[in-house]
């Protein structure tokens, strides 16, 4: 079961609002996830994570994350990510890792 999900940016500002939506939708789901976003400096601070989820600017990190990390790393679609969709993010990483 995932109890924190991580959201990575070039910042962290962008993923936030993603980030809220996302917690709303867990809300709805009455699912206890922890979900937090950072920017791409501060992704080694959240080790404790369940799993990593890229935004498109920086899906480019995937493959030396994935390999770095012990933890699923995923990138968030570039049209979910733009339209702020939570909930869809949300599902997707559920249905992924469960």
């Amino acid at each position: 079961m995932i109890k924190k999900i991580l959201l990575a940016c070039s910042g962290g500002f962008s993923t936030s609002m993603l980030v809220q939506r996302m917690k709303e939708a867990a809300v709805a789901k009455n699912l206890n996830i922890e979900i937090l976003a950072v920017g791409e400096d501060n992704i080694f601070e959240q080790l404790d994570s369940d799993v990593l989820l890229l935004a498109p600017q920086i899906a480019h990190k995937l493959e030396d994350l994935s390999s770095d990390l012990n933890m699923p790393v995923f990138t968030i679609d570039m049209m979910d990510y733009g339209m702020m969709n939570g909930e869809k993010v949300l599902a997707e990483v559920l249905e992924k890792v469960e």
